[in-house]
């Protein structure tokens, strides 16, 4: 392995252990309150939350087990060993019938909490997938579609999850309704959403929700996107609305912040300058069609190599893809392949692009690829197969491409979520 591949990787590593839930989750947890604490957990991270939240009250405030009760709701392949919380794993990015149970059971024992009681709610993201009870009237096939096909429209992540928190009996501060009758409820999140936007993280289920359902509608409209009759009746109902600004589910609800994109990002750069790199940190909130924003960074890599910089091009965010050929990956493999493209003939640079959940697009499997690696060794392998990156980029193919040139991202499963990372070092 080159020492760029090697560098790159800690960089990588770097910005996930900043949001790790073991890391960071401790010094943020409330007190145990008089009587249980009821822990409801969804997303990437949350097998590994429930498990931090375990050793704290158990272990450190030596909390009676029988009063930690609770629920954990993450990707296959993502659970973790626990006592007293019970983890599902649940399809991710398409929703699937574990989701379903576990964000109706996670309801269920919401509706149990008491003026004692503390609802605890550990949201990764990742929860708008794992989470997944669909609104009176439409099926979970129904709800796959329309999942499917807000997933392939290349909208942003911000409007698939306007569209789902209308469809959603969990989302947009509908679980904080639901245990609201007494209970204090206590939310800590790890974000994975563009300038941490609160009620996008996991679709929002215990903070009022700013969007609508003319909104929602809209997003339909302007993607052009083929849903059922069951789904396009649904957003046109007003029971649908999400949970507003001001009703009492929030009256006895707090919500924090615990580990961001930006923060991660921040321990990337670190990585970058102590080894000697001078750092352009595009910052952590970058959206866009991947091919498109790989573009520009292949222009600032072009830049810096003509002006003889020793240079790190760091960014965040999460890109999309418009979803046209038949072929397998995710947005950071498109962003990868689309460098190759643009890069097959400057000399001097390497790059990483990769999902800190370790799975960047793929079929829901835990073996899915991060991302992708490139360097001087992919085009000698790029020359020798006789490959066209062109052509697997028009079938939206960059994990075939890259399984090819032996330059997939396999990390399996890291237990958070905080976004991309795109490094590319000159």
């Amino acid at each position: 392995m080159t020492d760029q591949r090697l560098l790159l990787r800690a960089i990588f590593d770097a910005a996930v252990a900043a949001a790790h839930p073991a890391h960071i989750l401790g010094d943020h947890l409330p007190p145990a309150p008089r009587g249980r604490v009821i822990c409801l957990a969804a997303g990437k991270g949350a097998a590994a939350m429930a498990q931090a939240a375990e050793q704290h009250y158990l272990d450190k405030l030596k909390l009676d087990p029988q009063r930690l009760v609770g629920l954990a709701t993450t990707r296959h392949g993502y659970g973790v060993p626990t006592r007293r919380i019970e983890v599902i794993e649940a399809g991710h990015p398409m929703p699937d019938a574990h989701g379903v149970r576990g964000a109706q059971a996670s309801l269920d024992l919401a509706a149990t909490a008491t003026a004692d009681d503390l609802l605890l709610v550990l949201l990764t993201g990742g929860g708008s997938a794992n989470w997944i009870l669909p609104a009176d009237g439409i099926t979970l096939e129904q709800k796959q579609r329309a999942t499917k096909a807000l997933l392939r429209s290349g909208a942003p992540i911000g409007e698939v999850n306007t569209v789902r928190k209308h469809l959603s009996r969990i989302k947009g501060g509908r679980l904080a309704r639901a245990g609201a009758a007494a209970a204090e409820i206590v939310t800590l999140a790890i974000s994975d959403v563009p300038r941490d936007e609160p009620s996008a993280i996991a679709s929002g289920p215990t903070v009022p929700d700013p969007t609508t359902l003319e909104e929602a509608r809209a997003i339909v409209a302007r993607y052009q996107l083929d849903l059922d009759d069951a789904v396009k009746a649904a957003l046109a109902d007003p029971r649908n609305e999400s949970v507003k600004p001001g009703d009492a589910a929030f009256a006895r609800s707090r919500f924090e912040i615990i580990a961001t994109p930006a923060q991660s990002l921040a321990a990337a750069v670190e990585v970058a300058r102590n080894a000697g790199y001078e750092v352009i940190d595009l910052g952590a909130d970058l959206e866009g069609e991947a091919r498109e924003v790989a573009a520009e960074h292949a222009r600032m890599a072009r830049e810096a190599r003509a002006a003889d910089k020793k240079l790190a091009i760091i960014s965040g965010g999460e890109l999309t893809v418009t979803v046209r050929g038949q072929g397998r990956g995710g947005p950071n493999q498109e962003y990868a392949l689309a460098l190759a493209q643009h890069l097959s003939d400057l000399h001097g640079f390497a790059a990483l692009a990769a999902d800190t959940d370790g799975a960047d697009g793929g079929a829901g499997e835990p073996t899915d690829p991060a991302g992708a690696i490139i360097d001087a060794n992919t085009f000698a392998r790029i020359r020798e197969l006789k490959l066209d990156p062109a052509a697997y980029l028009t079938n939206n193919d960059a994990t075939g491409f890259f399984a090819q040139t032996g330059d997939l991202l396999l990390t399996g499963p890291t237990l958070t979520n905080v976004n991309d990372v795109r490094v590319i070092l000159v």
